[in-house]
């Protein structure tokens, strides 16, 4: 990530999701730090035509600075596309774009495009392999100033799945409320003492239609400070574990089946056991349910708080009749 003037084109490329978000928000930064009434456009495909691209990549008469994001740069159509690719090769002064792109064929012409113009590339690759993992845990109490074991960061990776914003909530968690260096002990200290207040926590009662515990430990994650985004994550990441075990398995080994839940092969056995009683329409609404907190959490809705609890009211219901809900 740059440490010196924001130049005027990068390209962020990754299907990380929080490591894109990461890197947008360290080149924003870094354009308030030079700027701080800097002006951010941050546009998804569906809102980019060449109109808007006009409107916010013209040149300004009061020479503010801009800062415009496309997001999935990989998703825009034909002519949005071409527009954008025009505006590569003569750059605006005072505007810094950024295209996010999911790097892969999709949309590979504007890719190219834009190295060819010059762009600076910040790769934001997902972790993959145990090894990539360990080292994100790692750096996350770098970041912090903390320092952890190795077998504690397999502690947390094994608690915490595959979820990349659930492996940096935990870390910054452990960082903030334990104390000294974090091994194994550490983190199971930690969760045995407050599992009753994690996402996960709540995603199990609420699968299991468990409504009361559900809601009472999702009031408990939210009056000490975790994330609405967590815990909706953690809803979803419970709902598709359930899709996915649900389904016929012919031939699939509990390891491929634990790579396409996104969690450790331990969980299977749990996961399991929730699916029984729900239904293929059930999971489906519940599939949708998520979906729609995911916006009202991220800034669509008022009350991330009261989209949560009708979230998991939803899912319970869903359990026991998908056409009440």
């Amino acid at each position: 990530m740059p440490a010196t003037a924001l130049a005027p084109l990068y390209l962020v490329v990754g299907d990380e999701e929080l490591l894109i978000d990461r890197a947008v928000a360290e080149l924003v930064a870094l354009a308030r730090g030079e700027d701080p009434q800097v002006d951010v456009h941050d546009l998804l495909p569906a809102q980019v035509t060449a109109g808007s691209l006009s409107e916010v990549l013209s040149p300004s008469l009061f020479g503010e600075r801009r800062v415009v994001v496309l997001r999935s740069a990989q998703d825009l159509t034909k002519d949005p596309a071409a527009a954008v690719t025009g505006i590569l090769t003569t750059p605006v002064d005072d505007v810094t774009l950024v295209l996010v792109h999911a790097g892969g064929n999709k949309g590979k012409a504007l890719l190219q495009a834009a190295a060819s113009a010059g762009a600076k590339r910040v790769n934001c690759p997902k972790p993959t392999k145990n090894q990539e993992k360990l080292a994100f845990v790692k750096g996350e109490f770098d970041r912090a100033g903390r320092a952890v074991t190795r077998d504690g960061a397999q502690a947390i990776l094994d608690a915490r799945g595959t979820d990349l914003r659930e492996i940096a909530a935990a870390c910054a968690q452990l960082s903030a409320d334990a104390e000294g260096t974090i091994n194994a002990e550490t983190v199971a200290r930690y969760y045995t003492g407050r599992a009753e207040a994690s996402g996960f926590t709540v995603a199990d009662h609420a699968v299991e239609g468990k409504l009361g515990d559900a809601l009472e430990t999702l009031r408990w994650s939210l009056a000490i400070g975790t994330a609405p985004v967590l815990i909706n994550s953690a809803l979803a990441s419970a709902i598709r574990g359930l899709a996915v075990v649900s389904q016929p398995q012919r031939g699939l080994g509990d390891a491929e089946l634990a790579k396409r839940a996104r969690v450790p092969p331990w969980k299977l056995r749990t996961l399991r056991q929730q699916a029984r009683g729900w239904t293929p329409a059930g999971i489906t609404r519940a599939l949708e349910l998520v979906a729609e907190t995911d916006a009202q959490v991220k800034g669509a809705g008022a009350d991330p708080s009261y989209a949560l609890e009708r979230a998991v009211s939803g899912i319970v219901t869903a359990r026991r009749d998908p056409a009440a809900v």
